[in-house]
Parts: structure tokens; C-alpha cells; sequence
């Protein structure tokens, strides 16, 4: 005889939070991580800030609004190029970088489009004459830096591609002559890792240091200009350093440091010949000829059509907005791990030629601009 089928409860609906701000589900959280290439959070004082949350049906997580936050202010006029930097460091040594992938593919090609834009309020016949008080300065010390570290490096047992990507860093322009020279010396990820980690944190203490050291120092605009754009080693903090002490310091800055950043392609080929590399490619700044282009607009188009001065200030107000915002994402992007993963010994390479090359440049600069 058939038992007759039991009674099953009908399932109840699922229940969802009125709240329109819900915490997230596991399963939510496992799929906003993986969308937004966040590192899973991690049990400390600021996991809640890491844990995905649902808005109007859209995923995000608190960090991501402090980021956004920390943007937006470096978009306003209150903003300036070492405040933005110390932001992001904060941002990155507290809840870190909710976005690492999208600073890093954006900081070059911002940066670019800032160096660009300063050009369309520079004056060509005085960057001529900047570039001409520069030039010794600039082959000296790029030939000096890459001498002494090669023997500093040795001496402290460090591998030749590490060495040869701090001296290029120091000497030259920082992480944009790194990221040009390893593919030609064939260096490691890991190995050109070192090289921009050791340049980075070096350049963000250059950035707070120099202006307040140029202050003590009563130097001149055309002395603190000069002084920036050879011992500072990114173009990123040359500026910033610069734009913070005066508009004449920026203006001589700028020019010999892209006019250093060129030495990119002589070394680079220097070193394809020294270290025997063959069918290498070398890349070539070009966005410097932009800022030279910008420049002599600058300089000639307002005399044939008068509406284009107008032109320049709005170019340079919207570049020294664009170098906050490159500030902000390279303080964001050096988190703890990246500063620790260095070690101590690129750190003493990096320190030991920067002392050398700075103070040698500021005594002489002191003493001879």
C-alpha cells in the first residue's frame, strides 16, 4: 500500500535588509574582491574598512571611499604637491592602496601630461639660459654618480644589475631611467623592483626636506631651481620640490631636468654596448619634446595670435593639479611591503650616492651660481 507523500513547508522567501547600506554576503565579498583586485582584508583595527558593502546594488568598501575622499581634495586649490604625497603614504601605511593596478598604469602617463603642461607657461629664450648654466652640472654628475656607485656597490657586494639601476636612478631621472634602463640591461622584475622602491622613498623624503633646507639656506630662486633638478632623482619631486619654493625655481627645475632626462638614450646605449646586449630596445622620453613644444608656443604664438596667451595659465593650473594627483598615487602606492622588501644594503647604496651628489651640488651651486 503507497505511503501517502508527506507535506513539505513551502520555502520561505529570502529576506533582504532594509537598509539600502547592508554589509555584504561571504559570497559577495569573495566576488567584489576579485573584481576590484583587492587583496583579501586582513584581521587588524581596519578590516571593517577592507569588507565589501552593497549600495543601490553596487559593491565598494570603505577604503575606497577614504581614497576617493583623499582624490577629491587633491583636486582642490587647498591641495599641494608634498600634502598629496604625505596623504597618500598615510593611505598606504594605514588601510593601503584600494586600487594598486589603476595608480600605477595612470602615475606615468599623468606625469607626462603635467611636465606637458608646465611647458605652456615657460619662456624658451630663459630656459636656453637655464639649460646653458645646467649643462656642466648635469654631465658631471650624471658621470660622477654612475662612477662612485659602481665602486660603492661593489664594495658592498650588491649584484651588478641592482647597482647599475640605482646609480641610472640617482644620476639620471629616477624611476622613468630605471624603467628604460633594465630592459636594456635585461635586469629582473624583482631586481628593478629594488631599484624604484630604493629611488621612491628617497624621493619622497627629498620632496619635505629640500624646500626648508633651501629656506635656511637663502637661496635664490635660479640656486634652489638648479639645486632640485640635479639632486633630486625623479622629475615627479624635482617638480613638486620646486612649484612649492617659487614659480622662477619651477620654471629653472623643469627645464634641466628634462634636459638631464634625455640622457636616458646615451646611457642606454652605454650600457647595451658595456654590459654586451644585443637587439635591445631603448625607449625614448618622448613627451619631453611635448614640454619643448609647449614651450615655443608659449613663447611666439601669443605675438601672431594674441588669444592663445590666455591659453597658459589654464595649461599650467590644470598640470600642477595633474602633478598633485601623480604625488597622491606614488605615497599610495609605497605601502610597508614595498619599502621593506628593499633591504638595507640598496638603501645604503641609494642613500650614500644621493648625500654625495646633493651636498657636492649645493656646495658648489652656493658657491659658483
Amino acid at each position: 500500500m503507497n505511503q501517502p507523500t508527506p507535506l513539505v513547508p513551502p520555502t520561505a522567501p529570502p529576506s533582504y535588509s532594509a537598509d539600502p547600506m547592508r554589509m555584504a554576503t561571504p559570497a559577495e565579498q569573495a566576488r567584489a574582491a576579485a573584481a576590484l583586485d583587492e587583496p583579501a582584508p586582513t584581521t587588524s583595527i581596519f578590516q571593517p574598512l577592507h569588507t565589501p558593502r552593497v549600495l543601490l546594488g553596487r559593491q565598494f568598501t570603505l577604503r575606497q571611499v577614504a581614497f576617493g575622499v583623499l582624490l577629491v581634495f587633491c583636486l582642490t586649490p587647498w591641495a599641494s604637491p608634498p600634502i598629496a604625497l604625505a596623504l597618500g603614504l598615510a593611505l598606504a601605511q594605514t588601510v593601503g592602496n584600494p586600487f594598486p593596478a589603476h595608480t600605477k598604469a595612470f602615475t606615468s602617463k599623468l606625469l607626462q601630461f603635467s611636465v606637458v603642461g608646465l611647458g605652456f607657461g615657460m619662456n624658451a629664450h630663459a630656459a636656453v639660459q637655464a639649460g646653458k648654466e645646467g649643462i656642466i652640472f648635469t654631465v658631471v654628475s650624471i658621470f660622477g654618480t654612475l662612477f662612485l656607485g659602481y665602486f660603492v656597490g661593489k664594495w658592498l657586494g650588491l649584484g651588478r644589475n641592482v647597482v647599475h639601476l640605482i646609480s641610472c636612478g640617482t644620476a639620471i631621472c629616477g624611476g622613468s631611467a630605471i624603467a628604460a634602463i633594465g630592459p636594456v640591461l635585461g635586469a629582473k622584475d624583482e631586481e628593478i623592483s629594488v631599484g624604484l622602491g630604493t629611488v621612491f622613498v628617497l624621493n619622497a623624503l627629498a620632496l619635505f626636506a629640500f624646500p626648508p633646507i633651501g629656506h635656511a639656506l637663502h637661496m635664490s630662486q635660479n640656486q634652489f631651481g638648479l639645486w632640485c633638478a640635479i639632486a633630486i632623482h625623479d622629475t615627479s619631486s624635482v617638480v613638486g620640490a620646486a612649484a612649492a619654493y617659487g614659480n622662477q625655481a619651477l620654471e629653472v627645475a623643469t627645464t634641466i631636468k628634462l634636459a638631464r632626462a634625455l640622457w636616458i638614450i646615451p646611457v642606454a646605449i652605454g650600457t647595451a654596448l658595456v654590459f654586451k646586449q644585443k637587439g635591445v630596445k631603448i625607449t625614448i622620453p618622448y613627451f619631453i619634446f611635448g614640454f619643448i613644444l609647449a614651450m615655443l608656443f608659449n613663447t611666439f604664438a601669443p605675438a601672431y595670435v594674441p588669444a592663445t596667451k590666455a591659453l597658459g595659465p589654464v595649461m599650467v593650473t590644470l598640470a600642477k593639479i595633474g602633478l598633485t594627483v601623480t604625488l597622491f598615487f606614488i605615497g599610495a602606492g609605497l605601502s610597508a611591503k614595498v619599502v621593506g622588501s628593499v633591504g638595507i644594503k640598496p638603501y645604503v647604496l641609494g642613500v650614500l650616492l644621493w648625500l654625495v651628489i646633493s651636498t657636492t651640488s649645493l656646495y658648489v651651486i652656493l658657491h659658483a651660481v
